[in-house]
C-alpha cells in the first residue's frame, strides 16, 4: 500500500480541520501510520511461519492459525486506517462542490456578488458535512475495536494455544512467534485508536458548543439592540408597562390639551391681576 499518496490526499484535510481536527491527523500519521509502515509490519511480517505445532499432521498448522487468527491484526489495521479517514474525504469533497459552484456563479453574475465568503469556513451545509464525518469516524474506531476485542478475548495474545482441531490427531500445541511484541504493539494501536476517538469526542464538543454560544451571542445582541430602542414605563392609571420609542417621544409635537391647558389657566390669572391693579380702591373712597 502507498501511504505516501494517501498522506498527500489527507493533507487537504488539515486546513479546513480545528486544532483537535489537527492533532487527531497528527496521531493517526504520527503514532499510527508510521508505526505501522516502520515496526508493525516487519514484527508481523509472515506470521503463519511462525506459528508452530508439535505435530506433523499435513493441514493441522493451518487450521488451528486460521481458527485462532482469522483475520491478521496488521491486515485488520491497515483496513482500519483506510475506513477511519475516508470520512474526512466528505470535508474536502464538500468543499470542492462549494468551490465549483463559487467559479460558475462568478463565471454568470462577475466578482460583484459571492455566493461564499469563504468556501472553507464551516457554515451551513459544511458544518453539518465536519460533524457527521466526526460522528462516523468515531463509530468506525468503535467498531473495529470491538472486533479486535471480540475475536482476540480482550486483545490478549497467548504465548501458547491448545488446538483440537481436525485434521489434528489429538489435542495440539502450537506457538505463537514474537507474542509479547505482538501484545506491546497491540496495546500501542489500542490506546491510539482510544486516544482517536477521545480527540474526535472533544471536537464534536468543541463545535456544538461554540455554535451555541455563537447563537446566544445573536439573540444576546438582538435584545440588546431592541432594549437599547426601546424604553419601559408604567402607566399608572391603567398599571400596565407600555414600551414607547425615546425618539418618538422626543419627536412627538405636545397635543392641544397639553399645550393650551397651561397658558389658558396663566392667562387667566394675569388678566385677573390687571383687572384689581386697575380697579379704585372702594374701601378708601370713602
Amino acid at each position: 500500500m502507498d501511504w505516501k499518496t494517501f498522506q498527500a490526499l489527507l493533507s487537504g484535510v488539515n486546513k479546513y480541520s480545528t486544532a483537535f481536527g489537527r492533532v487527531w491527523l497528527s496521531v493517526v500519521f504520527v503514532f499510527r501510520v508510521m508505526v505501522y509502515v516502520v515496526a508493525a509490519e516487519r514484527v508481523w511480517g509472515d506470521e503463519q511461519k511462525d506459528f508452530d505445532c508439535n505435530t506433523k499432521q499435513p493441514g493441522c498448522a493451518n487450521v488451528c492459525y486460521d481458527y485462532f487468527f482469522p483475520i491478521s491484526h496488521i491486515r485488520l489495521w491497515a483496513l482500519q486506517l483506510i475506513f477511519v479517514t475516508c470520512p474526512s474525504f466528505m470535508v474536502v469533497m464538500h468543499v470542492a462542490y462549494r468551490d465549483d459552484r463559487e467559479r460558475k456563479h462568478t463565471a454568470k453574475h462577475g466578482d460583484t456578488k459571492k455566493l461564499y465568503s469563504n468556501t472553507g469556513k464551516k457554515h451551513g451545509g459544511l458544518w453539518w458535512t465536519y460533524l457527521i464525518s466526526l460522528f462516523v469516524k468515531t463509530g468506525i474506531e468503535g467498531s473495529f475495536l470491538y472486533i479486535l476485542h471480540h475475536i482476540y478475548d480482550s486483545f490478549y495474545l497467548p504465548r501458547l494455544v491448545k488446538c483440537h482441531m481436525a485434521p489434528c490427531p489429538n489435542l495440539v500445541d502450537c506457538y505463537i512467534g514474537h507474542p509479547t511484541e505482538k501484545k506491546v504493539f497491540t496495546y500501542f494501536m489500542v490506546g491510539a485508536s482510544g486516544l482517536c476517538i477521545v480527540l474526535n469526542i472533544c471536537e464534536i464538543v468543541y463545535l456544538v458548543s461554540k455554535r451555541f454560544v455563537r447563537m446566544a451571542n445573536k439573540m444576546g445582541s438582538r435584545n440588546r439592540n431592541t432594549a437599547v430602542r426601546q424604553d419601559d414605563y408604567k402607566d399608572p392609571v391603567n398599571n400596565s408597562n407600555v414600551s414607547l420609542l425615546k425618539r418618538d417621544l422626543k419627536d412627538q409635537p405636545p397635543s392641544f390639551r397639553t399645550a393650551m391647558k397651561p397658558s389658558h389657566r396663566l392667562s387667566g390669572l394675569k388678566l385677573e391681576d390687571k383687572i384689581r391693579a386697575s380697579a379704585p380702591n372702594l374701601s378708601s373712597s370713602k
